[in-house]
């Protein structure tokens, strides 16, 4: 039957990346998606075209009824519990800390902690009734470790999701199902070529690798974590941002 692995907000993004690597390994996937029907389908498509096997479905992650019903339906169809979940789904809202609205806070912290949540849940608890070990790989941001301004639903989420992480590991460890986390730094796609047009640049000349980072930098990290290689490692945050959050803000020339 070989290894199923789950990802969320697997359309378009980091996600499609990692939906695509997973196949790429001989795992069958499924994957959430939200408003993105067109891309989900031609991922599926060009994954069944070299041979794997795939599936996609809208599901609101912040939303318990329809994650339950994603997982019923992708379990059904796979014939098993997931071996693998990622919890990539993730959305933003720009706005200044005293002009943000409840809305826009609410929106965030739903979608990607409330999300994250109810997708390890909903994944642990199968695993377990499956008696089967598993991996959880959350998708946190270099905002776990650095405050950014206008991001402060963004960043209040993905610290969220660092701690999150560290007590689901702790809890589902008996379990023998391990859960670990993936900070990106600065990674150039679709989205983030749109907010900045110099992104690419912008962050190479800051970072100590020289360049900005890109969805399959993304891909080994979480596919270490997901596979046998990483067994002994849980509760831990990989951070995969070329240097540019471990260097201090230095006042000083030289």
């Amino acid at each position: 039957m070989g290894e199923f692995a789950v990802v969320t907000g697997g359309s378009t993004g980091i996600g499609r990346h990692l939906v695509s690597a997973f196949a790429e390994a001989g795992y069958t996937v499924a994957f959430s998606y939200r408003h993105d029907d067109e891309a989900a389908q031609s991922l599926v498509e060009a994954i069944e075209e070299a041979g794997g096997q795939a599936l996609g479905l809208g599901c609101d992650v912040g939303r318990r009824v329809e994650v339950e019903s994603f997982f019923d339906e992708v379990c059904d169809w796979f014939g098993d519990a997931p071996d693998v979940l990622v919890n990539n789904a993730g959305i933003q809202t720009w706005a200044p800390l005293l002009e943000l609205s409840e809305e826009g806070w609410d929106d965030v912290i739903r979608t990607n902690l409330k999300g994250c949540f109810l997708n390890t849940q909903a994944a642990a608890k199968r695993m377990v009734e499956a008696d089967k070990d598993g991996a959880i790989v959350n998708i946190g941001s270099g905002c776990n470790k650095l405050a950014f301004p206008k991001l402060v639903s963004y960043t209040a989420s993905k610290g969220g999701i660092e701690q999150f992480t560290k007590a689901s590991a702790v809890e589902l460890g008996p379990h023998g199902i391990r859960v670990n986390c993936v900070a990106p730094g600065a990674i150039l796609n679709e989205r983030t070529a749109e907010e900045q047009p110099d992104y690419a640049g912008t962050w190479a000349r800051i970072t100590p690798l020289r360049r900005v980072g890109t969805p399959e930098d993304i891909s080994g990290p979480v596919l270490f974590l997901a596979s046998d290689a990483a067994r002994f490692v849980t509760g831990q945050t990989i951070w995969v941002d070329g240097g540019v959050f471990s260097q201090a803000n230095w006042p000083y020339e030289g």
